[in-house]
């Protein structure tokens, strides 16, 4: 079978390999019909230090596909179901995975596609009870996104920032595959958004989404925008996943007492804060780190009404260094999907 697999910094290849065995006890075998490309796709592609793993390995992180067969002890799925396979390879009996908060595992052993071998192959044998049913109305490409993309927004949103109908929210990075789904999810629960991009074109599609107002951060202070839009009270939440650029102005956006929810340090790990803002005004900051699986359900289930993930480009398979390297360089709106 086909298979992308890294074999060092910057060096993937595309290769036949042996297929997978049956799949064992637990698990479902899955056709992989298309994987959505993430930062942490490019970051594992680029090489970092601190990621411990061997080469080669499978790449591809987020994917759908549909069973091909079903391990001894499997009930709920046969051949044909259409599914997304979890990517963190969680233990399953901790406290944390045993209340329903997979992404807090305490004995999680890696991310595929990073850690371990990932879903840019069209075979693989995935624990059933990592799998979560896609619905027939979502197709394949969008429901690629329903892990990493879509159920990262969930729990970010709604697990971390409990955001409510009416309240405004300041969406960093509209382009991103992540930010672009905000906008849809905080429009569609009844939210005032105010995106930011970098450049007009982005502003303009952020705008096409929903985006109530909108703002290019190369040539306007968003933050000023947030306390114009709100009458000088500032925003309720700020979806923040840029880091150090964007860090200091997310903070002086919030109104008192708002929440900023933040997933990622594109731009850098490290931002100054003034601490003193943050308890006299009694802001709220939350750290978020994947989801859980039942967030990839609702986010599956907000698809099958309608609101679905940004496709940018839908590649094949042999192009897929090329949807990395133009995710790297930013000239992306929404998500690259890569078809098998």
């Amino acid at each position: 079978m086909r298979a992308l697999r890294l074999h060092g910094d910057r060096d993937l290849r595309l290769e036949d390999i042996d297929a997978p065995p049956p799949p064992g006890e637990g698990e479902v075998q899955l056709r992989i019909r298309a994987i959505s490309l993430n930062h942490i796709d490019v970051w594992g592609w680029r090489g970092m230090a601190f990621a411990q793993r061997t080469l080669p390995l499978a790449v591809g992180a987020e994917a759908s596909g549909e069973v091909v067969a079903v391990g001894a002890g499997v009930t709920g799925w046969k051949a044909g179901d259409r599914a997304v396979p979890y990517g963190a390879r969680t233990c399953g009996h901790c406290a944390a995975c045993r209340e329903g908060r997979d992404n807090f595992c305490e004995n999680v052993s890696g991310v595929a596609g990073f850690h371990v071998d990932g879903f840019a192959r069209e075979l693989a044998n995935v624990p059933a009870r990592l799998l979560v049913r896609v619905p027939e109305n979502v197709p394949f490409e969008e429901a690629a996104c329903a892990t990493v993309t879509f159920g990262t927004v969930e729990h970010m949103l709604f697990d971390n920032a409990q955001l409510k109908p009416g309240e405004t929210i300041l969406v960093q990075a509209a382009g991103s595959g992540i930010g672009s789904v905000a906008i849809r999810v905080a429009k569609a629960h009844g939210c005032t958004v105010i995106a930011t991009a970098g450049d007009d074109e982005k502003c303009a599609k952020a705008q096409a989404l929903g985006a109530d107002h909108v703002v290019n951060y190369t040539d306007k202070n968003f933050s000023t925008v947030a306390r114009r839009v709100t009458g000088k009270r500032g925003v309720d939440v700020v979806f923040e996943h840029v880091g150090a650029t964007t860090w200091a102005g997310s903070l002086l956006s919030l109104r008192t007492g708002g929440r900023l929810v933040t997933c990622g340090s594109t731009s850098g790990v490290s931002a100054e804060t003034n601490l003193m803002m943050i308890f006299q005004r009694q802001l709220r900051i939350f750290g978020s780190f994947g989801c859980a699986i039942r967030n990839v359900g609702d986010a599956l289930g907000k698809m099958s009404q309608g609101i679905l993930p940004v496709l940018d480009t839908v590649v094949p398979l042999e192009r897929f260094t090329e949807g990395l390297e133009r995710l790297e360089s930013r000239r992306v709106f929404g998500k690259i999907v890569v078809k098998f």
